[in-house]
């Protein structure tokens, strides 16, 4: 393809959905996001592809399609079929979306494993793991529950405790159990393939900081936990698994195969490299070093450390081009809250889509996002109130109080010039594109929806003032009204072009009315006069209270039966359903005496730089002062908590953490996250009352 002067060559990629559940909006939010910078890239004329691919390997499908009694192939192709079914319906726009298990990421994949080993980057070790004796299998990290070896909260994952924020290893469980089978897992030796990533580490801190242009790939706070990650030590990564397994078999490692992390990440070469054979497209001038190509990635915050560590190290020592900036987003919340089957605010995409239009959540999401690493909130009320002001109260405002006089009184064409008196507003809109670009380009989008929407107050402003309903009934008046009523059609195209990244297909539908070609970004320096429109049609619906109403009972009901896999992690941070844990072995009065449980104050609480899930206390017992670090970050804030009083363990051991010395632990209650609450004393208790 021929390449103009100024024009960009630019491959986008959204994170790779799994192939063992539905589409949900929590996912909505990287998706939608991507798609509206891509569409902004496109209508600026530059070479764009987005690419993307379901994820397909790994434990989980190969245990739900054993459940469904199916092969895991037939299970993939089902679920890539509603996948990409949903995301067209939400007008995700890809220009491939393809599948991991495919011939394509098979000879990517070994071939990048073989490059990698042939250069030393390779090891292989035995280790020591959990196997479910009654599956007969190993058991990955997320497939085993137990009690965490730091706080001891109970009903945790084999990897991470989500109450006090520790890594582990699995072994390092207490009292582990299989989410297989309930049986108590045995440890059993097995030879593993590593990356060494610890070995990439000069390059790494070089490209994290610099990239390939000496500009960071990273937002600042991505970069503010990859130092954290450095000063930790980067560990080797097991990138094998042992049979039985969904996946690619190890060269030259018989019952032995590539974990789904490695072949995941490139999954996004291999769906290009389908598209670049079908569209006789170069793909090594997209991949390899040197080129004038450009690689961005949109991830959720929960898979930074691949993106940003583990795969730029296997790109690079593998002989490919690294990404150009990896664009993280946070989480999604509904009504304030981590999204919940119980309250029906687990909605999954199915669901909006029978009750409320897509572009709707495509424009709130668009209304709440920016370029930081930030959780987004659907709070529905809201939803409901923006969506009916500005689309509809504002914007379509526009068209269908002026659009009726052109059809009517002027036979549908618009004025042939427009008065000197109306060409002000016209141009600071057309000025504003330049603004509104730069927006775009930097992804924020809510910045671009508060600047697009002035816009429509002043253009609503414009006609309040001329009021076409009232100069249309005087004949000295009609050629001015003629001009207004154009004025407000060229007002209300413009303002089209800014929404169109964010709302395609309705402004398909309004080039359709007014009888232009597809917006671009070009168009905002051209104005339309002598021009014939189409009759108006209504565009665009209010919400009405009994649709989210209704929403949230089918979101309910829908997740009343558990589906086959209810009990399968998500990588997607899908809601886990905790059940009270089973109570403890009995102890002794003389154990719990040696806990010297404490009343405190909390004097001072402060965020904590660099670390997600830490707030810094500052407890007051009485007289003595303490400081402790605790894993609350996600459901308090600072200032909700000082002068409460709380419960805390006075005797525990210092521990020092990267931060400080945190010298005791405060109590709560719930698995971690947003679902958490610190325990509070009745009133009258006292800082430095024993807990008896």
């Amino acid at each position: 393809m021929t390449t103009r002067q100024g024009k960009r060559k630019i491959l986008v990629t959204s994170a790779l959905p799994y192939a063992n559940g539905a589409i949900h909006i929590g996912h909505l939010v990287e998706y939608i996001q991507t798609d509206i910078w891509v569409r902004h890239q496109k209508m600026g004329g530059h070479e764009c592809y987005y690419i993307c691919a379901d994820d397909t390997h790994g434990t989980p499908v190969m245990l739900r399609a054993e459940q469904e009694g199916i092969t895991p192939e037939a299970l993939i192709e089902r679920m890539h079929a509603e996948h990409l079914r949903d995301f067209t319906d939400f007008h995700i726009a890809f220009d491939n979306y393809y599948s991991t298990n495919s011939p394509e990421n098979r000879e990517l994949a070994q071939g990048i494993y073989t490059r990698l080993k042939e250069d030393g980057f390779i090891d292989i070790r035995s280790i020591e793991q959990f196997y479910d004796p009654v599956k007969e299998m190993f058991l990955p990290d997320r497939y085993i529950k137990g009690e965490c070896p730091r706080c001891h909260a109970t009903d945790q994952y084999g990897d991470a405790c989500e109450g006090c924020g520790a890594t582990y290893s699995p072994t390092e469980l207490i009292d582990p159990v299989s989410v297989i089978s309930g049986a108590t897992p045995v440890k059993k030796h097995s030879d593993h393939h590593f990356f060494r990533l610890g070995q990439c580490r000069p390059f790494l801190e070089q490209w994290t900081r610099h990239g390939e242009n000496g500009e960071s790939p990273l937002q600042k706070e991505a970069a503010n936990k990859l130092e954290e990650w450095f000063e930790a030590g980067l560990r080797d990564w097991d990138i094998s698994r042992d049979a039985p397994y969904f996946g690619f078999e190890i060269p030259g490692a018989p019952g032995k195969y590539l974990y789904v992390w490695l072949d995941a990440p490139i999954g996004y070469m291999a769906s290009f490299k389908n598209l670049c054979d079908r569209e006789r497209i170069d793909f090594d001038a997209w991949w390899r070093p040197g080129g004038d190509t450009e690689l961005y990635h949109f991830i959720g915050k929960d898979i930074l450390y691949f993106h940003a560590l583990f795969w730029p190290a296997t790109l690079h020592f593998s002989g490919y081009r690294t990404p150009s900036k990896i664009f993280v987003h946070g989480f999604l919340t509904v009504n304030g809250q981590k999204m919940s089957k119980s309250r029906g605010t687990f909605i999954n995409a199915r669901t909006w889509l029978k009750h409320l239009d897509p572009e709707y959540l495509r424009y709130y999401f668009a209304a709440k996002l920016n370029e930081r690493i930030e959780d987004l909130d659907l709070n529905l009320d809201d939803f409901t109130a923006r969506v009916n002001s500005d689309l509809i109260g504002k914007y379509i405002n526009i068209a269908s109080r002026t659009a009726g006089f052109i059809r009517k009184s002027f036979g549908g064409r618009l004025a042939a010039t427009l008065d000197p008196r109306d060409t002000a507003l016209l141009g600071a809109l057309q000025e504003a594109a330049a603004t509104l670009r730069q927006y775009y380009e930097e992804r924020r989008y809510s910045e671009a929806v508060r600047h697009i929407m002035d816009l429509a107050d002043q253009a609503n402003a414009y006609i309040n003032e001329r009021e076409p309903w009232k100069t249309i009934k005087d004949p000295a008046l009609r050629a001015r009204t003629h001009q207004v009523c154009s004025t407000g059609i060229n007002l209300f195209r413009l303002l089209t072009l800014y929404l169109k990244p964010i709302l395609p297909r309705l402004a398909g539908q309004v080039e359709d009315f007014l009888n232009i070609p597809p917006l671009c970004w070009e168009d905002a320096q051209t104005l339309l006069t002598g021009h014939e429109i189409k009759p108006y049609r209504h565009l665009a619906k209010r919400i009405e209270a009994r649709q989210t109403e209704a929403l949230l009972e089918d979101s309910r009901e829908s997740m009343g039966t558990p589906s086959p896999d209810t009990h399968s992690p998500s990588r997607h941070g899908e809601t886990q359903q905790h059940t009270p844990p089973p109570i403890a072995e009995t102890i002794t009065i003389d154990d719990f005496a040696r806990i010297d449980l404490r009343v405190a104050r909390i004097v001072a609480a402060e965020h904590v730089e660099g670390a997600d899930k830490l707030l810094r206390l500052t407890l007051d017992l009485g007289g003595e002062k303490r400081n402790v670090f605790a894993g609350i970050k996600s459901k308090y804030k600072p200032d909700e908590l000082v002068g409460r009083h709380t419960v805390m363990v006075a005797n525990l051991a210092p521990r020092k953490m990267r931060f400080g010395i945190s010298e005791g632990m405060v109590l709560a209650a719930g698995p971690g996250g947003k679902d958490l609450w610190l325990l509070q004393p009745d009133e009258g208790a006292q800082a430095g009352m024993r807990i008896k």
